[in-house]
């Protein structure tokens, strides 16, 4: 389907970052799209349908996958760790999702790294308080009642445990994607092993924090995203002036999520192929052994 018109698109992602509640929701929608029986029709459309965007199967002869579990400060956290079938030492990747928890599609971004020759594994970050649901809303409201503090601290623990692994080369990367992205400059924040960090249309730290950031940070970002992009020109200046090294790409004419190929309504395929390609040779550039 087309693009949707950006005031919906806008609205919906309040609603998935929970700033608007479902009632609320559809009564704006309902203003916007022009009447009540409009408004259950627009969100199916905007909502991410998981079947029609697997792209590497789980069963995919280059590839192997497996469960892995590291220790965090108050609990174990588990998640999806996927590698090329042949052994090797490998870059190593994290890769953060969405608001809506270690669904279908993000496991298969993660088996598309492993597809590029990373040791990648899909972190769930609602894993220590029994992993994510299969029902998207139940998800999206239980990330959304997550500690922020304590949930970093479990994401950043992540990375020397991946680091650790024996088929990993000990660098380790990480990729997220809206509130993962937010959840990379915070552990890039956090951990200063952490060698590099792709965040898509993530939330910035404070400036304050940009001197302990060690990893190279490539941030990608959607044109149409005033929520997020309010906080590009801060961002850049501190890490420029800090001497950081990163690169920013603005994609003209995108929408929030536009890498995302499980929703139609928002996502991009040039957009996002650029910034995939972008994405692969800077983790492979810095995540050389």
């Amino acid at each position: 389907m087309p693009h949707a018109p950006q005031p919906i698109v806008a609205l919906y992602d309040a609603f998935t970052h929970g700033h608007v509640d479902r009632r609320a929701f559809m009564e704006r929608i309902a203003v916007i799209a022009g009447g009540v029986i409009a408004a259950p029709a627009i969100l199916p459309l905007l909502a991410s349908h998981e079947a029609k965007a697997q792209t590497v199967r789980p069963d995919d002869p280059r590839i192997v996958e497996h469960d892995f579990t590291w220790a965090t400060p108050d609990s174990i956290a588990f998640g999806y760790l996927v590698q090329p079938r042949q052994p090797a030492r490998r870059p190593s990747v994290i890769v953060v999702h969405e608001s809506r928890g270690l669904n279908p599609h993000i496991r298969d971004v993660t088996r598309r790294f492993a597809i590029e020759g990373f040791l990648a594994l899909g972190i769930d970050a609602l894993s220590p308080l029994g992993g994510t649901p299969g029902n998207e809303e139940m998800a999206r409201e239980r990330i959304g009642a997550l500690d922020w503090n304590q949930v970093a601290t479990w994401a950043a623990a992540a990375v020397p445990a991946l680091a650790a692994h024996r088929n990993s080369n000990g660098r380790v990367g990480a990729v997220g994607f809206c509130w993962g992205g937010h959840m990379v400059n915070e552990v890039a924040a956090r951990v200063p092993t952490l060698a590099a960090g792709v965040a898509y249309y993530g939330r910035q730290v404070e400036a304050a924090r940009v001197p302990g950031i060690r990893a190279a940070l490539m941030l990608h970002y959607a044109d149409q995203d005033l929520a997020i992009n309010t906080g590009i020109a801060a961002y850049e200046a501190a890490l420029r002036g800090a001497g950081k090294t990163f690169e920013i790409h603005r994609y003209p004419g995108t929408q929030h999520a536009f890498n995302n190929d499980t929703s139609a309504a928002r996502y991009d395929a040039a957009a996002a192929a650029l910034a995939w390609g972008r994405t692969i040779a800077w983790l492979r550039r810095h995540l050389a052994a």
